[in-house]
């Protein structure tokens, strides 16, 4: 597959602290302006925060500007938010349940267990296509229920295809104790996604 994507971040191509203090003013409008087409709310409680190259940028930015970290803290916050890039045949997504207390989260979460293994996204003409949930976590060693995951829906040849040409795209989530679609998503929101895909 040919390597037109997205530049891959990396320390050479991090702004340093200095530069980045400069910037970050206009970079942070930027960021919240490209964010609301890449940001889906399914239901009262939860979020889905598709990422991209100027997203996981502006995490590991933002991380290394409040924090004083020497050069193996640099790598390390670029080895857990690098896998949050789409590579060209997926979409990636921070998923998170907000609520409004701690009592009424403790109470929701216990009954919301696996629900992020039951987000989908359905390509118009296609099946629903599942989510593929913390890939990097030993979900074994989780003390509880958590209320941030992240995501990543591989799309077939076909989907890409169906896409790029101009179809709708839905998403929702189907958990027993909770259910919320959205069909079709925004045009603005679909386009963003698709140009995700190489």
């Amino acid at each position: 597959m040919a390597k037109k994507s997205t530049p891959v971040l990396s320390r050479a191509n991090l702004w340093s602290l200095d530069d980045y203090a400069k910037r970050r003013p206009t970079f942070q409008a930027e960021v919240m302006a490209h964010k609301k087409n890449r940001t889906v709310h399914l239901g009262n409680h939860l979020t889905l925060n598709f990422e991209d190259e100027m997203t996981v940028r502006y995490q590991i930015q933002e991380m290394l500007f409040a924090e004083t970290v020497d050069q193996e803290g640099v790598q390390s916050e670029l080895d857990a938010y690098l896998p949050l890039i789409p590579d060209g045949s997926n979409f990636k997504a921070t998923m998170t349940l907000e609520f409004v207390d701690d009592v009424e989260k403790k109470r929701q979460l216990s009954h919301l267990i696996g629900i992020e293994d039951r987000i989908w996204i359905q390509v118009e003409g296609s099946s629903k296509l599942y989510s593929i949930a913390d890939e990097d976590i030993d979900r074994e060693a989780d003390y509880g229920p958590s209320t941030v995951h992240f995501l990543r829906f591989e799309l077939t040849k076909e989907m890409k295809a169906a896409l790029k040409y101009g179809v709708g795209l839905a998403m929702g989530v189907d958990h027993p104790r909770y259910k919320a679609a959205i069909n079709p998503l925004p045009q603005t929101v679909r386009n963003a996604l698709v140009a995700d895909l190489k």
